[in-house]
């Protein structure tokens, strides 16, 4: 029952967090909206900090299932070279994600935002999802056996990132399709 209520926290934070932000979303609020008392929060997190890095985690978990199961999906949906289709498969996902209701940008960007320094666990909680998101760029990439996968993988996460942070600045949800075409033409260069 313990596991079942700190699970129930973890959504309702997560959930918060993702639609109005970390330090806009009190204890209170996430208490009242999940139905669990104060105690039983301060059995399972020490702090608001922890619960925090217990919704990046779970959230880490949800879109890293999520981005592997979507570019299944749109492998067979892609007209390119073969070892070009998993990346291009990757930014119809982005595409999918942005244009869903549920996109309200990305908790991990809006983490290191709202917590700057470098040595808060916060801030070091999502550096750590946006490193595994490299490690997937990397692996996508790898059929293209290019010198410095790695370094490819960071120039089109900085497409990625850009994409997701215009799709929220500017309201506008073609920028994974955008980003797309900017993949191809930095692909085309190795």
């Amino acid at each position: 029952m313990a596991s079942l209520k700190r699970d129930q926290l973890v959504d309702t934070a997560l959930e918060l967090f993702t639609k109005q932000g970390y330090r806009a979303t009190g204890i209170d609020q996430i208490l009242a909206e999940s139905k669990i008392a104060k105690m039983t929060l301060y059995n399972h997190f020490h702090s608001k900090d922890e619960l925090i890095i217990a919704a990046l985690a779970k959230r880490d978990e949800l879109f890293m299932a999520w981005i592997r199961d979507a570019i299944s999906h749109h492998l067979a949906e892609q007209n390119c070279q073969p070892k070009l289709a998993k990346i291009m498969a990757f930014f119809d996902s982005l595409d999918d994600w942005f244009n869903s209701d549920g996109f309200y940008g990305c908790n991990f960007i809006n983490a290191c935002v709202e917590f700057k320094r470098n040595d808060d666990p916060i801030h070091a909680a999502a550096t750590a999802h946006k490193k595994l998101v490299t490690q997937m760029l990397q692996e996508l990439l790898a059929e293209l056996q290019l010198a410095n996968t790695h370094h490819v993988a960071k120039q089109i996460q900085m497409l990625v990132e850009g994409a997701i942070v215009m799709a929220v600045c500017m309201n506008d949800r073609s920028t994974a399709k955008m980003a797309k075409e900017s993949a191809l033409a930095v692909l085309s260069i190795y």
